[in-house]
């Protein structure tokens, strides 16, 4: 069939079977491979082929290959097209495959199949010509008049569209110069048609069948878009619509619908404008916006860019550029909303209460920049949502913990892909108003990255003089953040750039003593907890008692996070009793003596068994209400979690007790020493830091300095307490990380112990930094560091003279159940912390004369 000149395909080709798309000689087409036999196919014939003869492959329209090789091949399509393989690109995402771009070369018939595995070859025979076509008129007597009048359907179709798109100009030119019988499968390719069809045009070997096949696809073409033309209406010559000519997507008789979609759209975009104008947001912000949306109106569709700019100028519309939520400024009813949301707290809601008194005198007051800083599980967020309730704001949670991008503040710039505007932002636009509650949770815990650092970005928008023209990279207008009350919340100050600490008001939040604990646990944690399972105050109590059980044996900690998760402990308990108390309530033969007594052996009740007069109320356990003892505490939660046992620690000589703060509140500590025989070293264990190591060398150089005032010996007698003597101190827990300078007292106090062979009082705990001349020096969280002593039940409190004016801050139980000692210098720490003084021995000492 072929003529001298042709060019022939190979006999044998390698079959590559699709389902859902047809390929035409002369298209392009791009599909997935991901079945067994085409990807053994596109790995052993089209990666591995050196020559142009192994990218050629035979197109199988309109047969799925089978997902296992053990499958039978389905029976092949008759005809299929012979490709060449432009393109080949690997994944592994979600699932390994290949994408194939394939050009179509000519048609051929399947004579033979020669083999199945590992992918299909067969024997084909071609059935179009390959010519290297020099005159693209050649053909025109031979295909007479069924070809002139393709063509001019053609011309007339491509004449229609917009010929300023360089896609349709190049169309033009193809009808032009391509031959005449390859127009019908290009053109098939190119217009809106379904599968079906396209296999008839493939299945069509003859020319002229061909044509008349072609030929009315046209003419419906041609039809719908003049039925689109009629239908839209009146606009400018500069709004005409582009319609791109690209394969695969194509104009069909369903032009109708994809014009209403396209109306629908130009409504929406001049709805959009119309927000915009009618919009309360700021002279710049107007003018970016009026300039986009007339950008938008000029964009196709089709651009991505189109969606982009419309998000963009929807976000500009949602956001509250002047809507306001109106203040609650009722000092006394924010005083009970505080009272009952909260328990203790007495600075923090001061600092609300005077924020609504100054907001009385002043309407136009910026919002305050507050940062709530103390252990977890004290409520630090949840009184940021009280204080929200109380202004009669709306409330927003950002949480910053291990957040290592500036853009997240920021937001990304408009110009990639995937650009969204900050946390900010986007808080503002979800809340709606702009005036709300903003919680900044965990800013101590902001980190560094390639990507920038969060906190500077912090920067602008927490300072009250900077916020009022916060710009986010998305939005690159300002917006105005003066009137957001932002509380940020933390653990500690230490990690929090100084720069950033600097435009916070610090509220220290210290931990709770055992009767706040005891208050809010019965005020507010168990009233919580029995809701949550189902149980009521008739069904059990929690005595005063118990909770104080909880708390110290039970728990050791600052917050009440412990304490919430041990009482629901309790009421899952209960709630198994209760639950089978209705269970064996339901069934009449079962007598109820077991059930009571078995309640018995876990809990123990001081109120006798009700009688349950009506036997469908199965809501009561046989017998109430039950009753939380310590016994039953054992059974529920098992054995202690925590002894007393200070007195047991310091019953030799070389051990005292310091006090420490970390950012989970205060916690006592043991510092314990010993001697030995060696070459006059200090060694320190229990992973100390630099400031700890010098504290030890401080106090050991101390006391060499006044050994003999205190007559302290080693143990060979000698007054140099490192001749011969090697010291160990160590500080128990070794897992855990310590430093800072206020176990300085307590490393004299226990060397001194250790040097003098007396006991240090078991009731006794200290705190404060010394130096070389024997001062005592203030250190910090002294409310913490008393609070951990009253926790371990030691009743005297060694602390520097200086920090008196911190015991103001302790509750006034507290400081009834402490005796403190105010302590100017070492000599006051000895005589304080040894039964009876620790006194100089005064002693006459004679000069012998060398002479």
């Amino acid at each position: 069939m072929a003529a001298g000149s042709a060019i022939q395909i190979p006999t044998r080709l390698p079959l590559l079977l699709t389902h859902e798309s047809v390929l035409l000689p002369g298209s392009t087409m791009r599909t997935s491979v991901d079945s067994p036999r085409n990807m053994q196919l596109v790995r052993s014939r089209l990666l591995k082929g050196t020559s142009l003869r192994s990218t050629i492959i035979g197109v199988i329209p309109n047969t799925s290959d089978p997902t296992s090789d053990c499958d039978d091949l389905p029976n092949l399509h008759r005809i299929g097209t012979a490709a060449l393989a432009v393109q080949v690109v690997g994944s592994n995402w979600p699932k390994p495959h290949y994408t194939l771009l394939v050009t179509g070369l000519c048609r051929f018939q399947i004579l033979q199949l020669l083999k199945e595995k590992p992918y299909p070859v067969a024997e084909v025979q071609q059935l179009d010509r390959l010519e290297q076509f020099t005159n693209g008129h050649k053909s025109e007597e031979e295909l007479g008049e069924l070809s002139e009048q393709f063509y001019k359907y053609a011309v007339q179709l491509v004449e229609m569209l917009d010929m300023s798109v360089p896609a349709v100009a190049k169309l033009r030119r193809l009808l032009d110069n391509l031959p005449r019988e390859a127009l019908p499968d290009i053109l098939t390719s190119i217009i809106r048609t379904t599968n079906q069809e396209k296999l008839q045009i493939l299945d069509a070997v003859r020319l002229e069948e061909r044509f008349k096949m072609t030929i009315p696809l046209l003419v419906r073409q041609i039809e719908g878009l003049k039925l689109l033309q009629k239908t839209r209406k009146s606009k400018q010559d500069d709004d005409k619509r582009v319609v791109a000519i690209r394969p695969n997507r194509r104009i069909s008789h369903g032009s109708v619908t994809e014009d209403e979609e396209e109306e629908e759209d130009h409504d929406d975009v001049v709805m959009l404008e119309k927000k915009i104008r009618t919009s309360s947001m700021s002279e710049q912000a107007l003018k970016v916006c009026l300039k986009e949306i007339k950008r938008l109106k000029k964009m196709p569709q089709s651009m991505p860019e189109y969606a982009l700019t419309r998000n963009y100028l929807e976000l500009m519309v949602e956001l509250p550029w002047n809507k306001s939520t109106k203040d609650r400024l009722e000092i006394r009813a924010a005083r009970i909303v505080l009272d009952n949301d909260h328990y203790a707290m007495e600075k923090l809601k001061k600092r609300v209460l005077e924020y609504l008194a100054v907001r009385q005198l002043k309407n136009n007051l910026k919002g305050p920049i507050l940062c709530f800083v103390g252990p977890p599980g004290v409520g630090k967020t949840s009184v940021g949502r009280s204080i929200a309730k109380t202004l009669g704001r709306e409330f927003h949670r950002i949480a910053l913990g291990g957040v290592c991008d500036q853009s997240d503040i920021r937001g990304h710039r408009r110009t990639y892909v995937g650009s969204m505007p900050g946390r900010i932002i986007n808080g503002l636009k979800t809340v709606g108003v702009n005036n709300p509650v903003f919680l900044l949770d965990e800013v101590d815990k902001l980190a560094k990255s390639l990507q920038g650092d969060p906190a500077a970005a912090l920067l602008e928008v927490l300072d009250p003089e900077q916020n009022h023209s916060f710009t986010d990279h998305y939005l690159n207008v300002a917006f105005d953040l003066s009137q957001v009350l932002f509380i940020a919340t933390a653990n500690t100050t230490a990690t929090i750039p100084p720069a950033l600490l600097d435009r916070m008001e610090v509220i220290q939040v210290p931990g709770y003593t055992q009767e706040e604990k005891i208050e809010i646990a019965h005020r507010h944690l168990i009233p919580k907890q029995l809701e949550q399972h189902g149980l009521t105050p008739q069904q059990i109590q929690i005595p005063q008692v118990t909770t104080l059980g909880i708390i110290t044996r039970y728990t050791r900690e600052a917050g009440v996070r412990a304490l919430d998760r041990k009482l629901g402990a309790i009421c899952r308990a209960v709630a198994v009793k209760v639950a089978e108390g209705q269970h064996k309530e339901a069934k009449p033969g079962r007598a109820e003596v077991g059930e009571g007594e078995d309640c018995k052996e876990h809990i123990t009740e001081d109120a006798k068994p009700e009688s349950i007069s009506d036997t469908a109320d199965l809501a009561l356990p046989p017998e109430m209400p039950i009753l939380i003892d310590f016994h039953a505490l054992k059974d529920i939660l098992g054995p202690p979690l925590y002894d007393m046992e200070v007195s047991e620690r310091l019953n030799q000589p070389g051990v005292a007790i310091g006090l420490a703060w970390t950012p989970l509140g205060g916690e006592i500590m043991f510092v314990e020493a010993s001697r030995m025989d060696g070459e006059g070293q200090l060694i320190l264990t229990g992973q100390l830091g630099d400031v700890m190591k010098e504290s030890a060398h401080l106090a050991i150089s101390w006391l060499r300095s006044n050994a003999k005032r205190y007559q302290l010996t080693n143990a060979s007698g000698s007054f140099d307490l490192l001749d011969n003597t090697d010291i160990h101190l160590h500080f128990p827990a070794g897992a855990v990380t310590k430093d800072g300078p206020s176990a300085g007292v307590t490393i004299v106090t226990c060397l001194a112990s250790l040097f003098s062979g007396r006991l240090v009082c078991s009731d006794v705990a200290m705190t404060g930094e010394i130096t070389l001349r024997g001062l005592v020096l203030p250190v910090g969280g002294i409310k913490d560091k008393v609070l951990a002593a009253h926790r371990a039940g030691l009743k005297r409190i060694i602390i520097p003279q200086r920090n008196e004016k911190d015991l103001e801050e302790i509750a006034v139980h507290v400081r009834q159940d402490l005796t403190f000692v105010l302590a100017g210098c070492l000599d006051e720490v000895l005589n304080a912390a040894f039964d009876g003084g620790f006194a100089v021995k005064a002693r006459l000492e004679h000069l012998n004369s060398k002479l």
